[in-house]
């Protein structure tokens, strides 16, 4: 199985709302898992504390709805950088190297920011836009989707 053929299954499966597919081979075996099972036990989580005591369920979705609005007004003036692939997160090239960049450090277009490992390769991450860095979106050494936001700077 190609790397195209891997790219068409994953498609696949995030469109046609499996779970789970796991394909085996001679030499080969791949297992491709989406996060839709999360977004369902999320959804699940409100509704058993809900039906306890609804008058204390209601209180508290207000001041939670109400920070989560304010930080999406706070970052509205600042550029994301997003994962290009998916892969591992790793804030420098080893453990004992400095990190590439830190919050409050300035970046210009083509500054590393990250390196992403995916299937053993080491593929270091470019900024395409310079400012400051505000925020660090990803823990070191987490796994990171296509399109994640990884880094909020803020433009200069």
């Amino acid at each position: 199985m190609d790397i195209k053929q891997i790219q068409e299954l994953i498609r696949f499966v995030s469109k046609s709302g499996v779970n789970e597919v796991a394909i085996e081979q001679q030499d080969f075996k791949i297992t491709i898992k989406t996060n839709q099972v999360q977004t369902i036990v999320n959804a699940t989580v409100p509704q058993v504390q809900q039906a306890p005591v609804a008058a204390v369920a209601a209180p508290q979705a207000q001041p939670v709805a109400q920070p989560v609005a304010a930080a999406a007004e706070d970052t509205s003036n600042y550029i994301t950088i997003k994962s290009p692939m998916i892969g591992t997160f790793y804030r420098s090239s080893s453990p004992d190297k400095p990190l590439f960049v830190n919050v409050g450090d300035e970046i210009k277009a083509g500054t590393v920011v990250c390196i992403i490992e995916a299937m053993k390769l080491f593929n270091e991450i470019e900024s395409e836009v310079s400012g400051r860095i505000v925020k660090i979106l990803v823990d070191n050494a987490s796994p990171v989707e296509y399109d994640q936001p990884l880094f909020l700077v803020e433009p200069v």
